[in-house]
């Protein structure tokens, strides 16, 4: 797997793509593809995160889990579909935040693209996933490099809004400095757990509030 990545997460992590577990990640996914396994999203979206937000460009960090197994669905951005793909329940129910919130109108397109293109990376812990098989893809490496790049995020930059909805988000607190970092933290959106404290978290307008303090340009959440 040739890793296309933006030149300044590049150079953030450039370390990581030598380890022991980066070279496995990258067999596992080789042989898996040569025995006929359908990987989600496609070899040219896995790193889109890091793509369409440039390190230097980050100022709010969304994590999500492992990215969507159905057909069509995962773009290398957590939580988002491609135009044309109906919103999972997930997504929907941010957008119910987003218009309770801010009173969004509720968008007709999942694509998140224009939130990176902001500054908000919208990063999954893990990068692929096999075809109709959740969290196929959580042991076999992606999260040393997630982690990885949370670290450098915490360590290299000041400010940053992180969103943690969900005990599994809400574990990587252990690699963000709270002193010079913010944490934002509510349950996840899915429909399981989002009527116990996702809707009503109202963390975009905070976000905004925490960006527009520190001079920062607040994101157009509107799609």
């Amino acid at each position: 797997m040739d890793v296309k990545i933006e030149n300044s997460w590049k150079e953030q992590l450039q370390k990581e793509f030598t380890k022991p577990y980066f070279l496995q990640i990258v067999t596992h996914l080789k042989t898996e593809k040569a025995t006929g396994a359908t990987i989600y999203p496609p070899g040219s979206l896995i790193f889109n995160a890091f793509n369409t937000t440039p390190f230097n460009e980050v100022k709010v960090v969304i994590l999500g889990q492992d990215p969507y197994h159905g057909p069509g669905q995962a773009m290398g951005l957590c939580f988002s579909v491609p135009n044309g793909i109906a919103p999972p329940p997930s997504l929907q129910n941010i957008f119910k935040e987003l218009h309770t919130d801010i009173g969004m109108p509720i968008p007709s397109t999942g694509n998140l693209t224009p939130w990176a293109k902001q500054g908000v990376l919208l990063l999954n812990a893990i990068l692929t996933v096999r075809a109709n098989e959740a969290a196929s893809h959580s042991k076999i490496g992606w999260m040393n490099f997630t982690d990885a790049a949370i670290k450098k995020i915490s360590e290299e930059k000041s400010g940053i809004v992180f969103l943690l909805w969900g005990r599994f988000a809400q574990e990587k607190q252990q690699f963000i400095d709270a002193t010079k970092h913010f944490i934002l933290k509510a349950a996840h959106p899915s429909p399981l757990s989002a009527h116990n404290g996702f809707l009503g978290c109202k963390h975009f307008s905070k976000t905004n509030e925490l960006l527009i303090k520190q001079g920062k340009t607040p994101i157009d959440w509107k799609l």
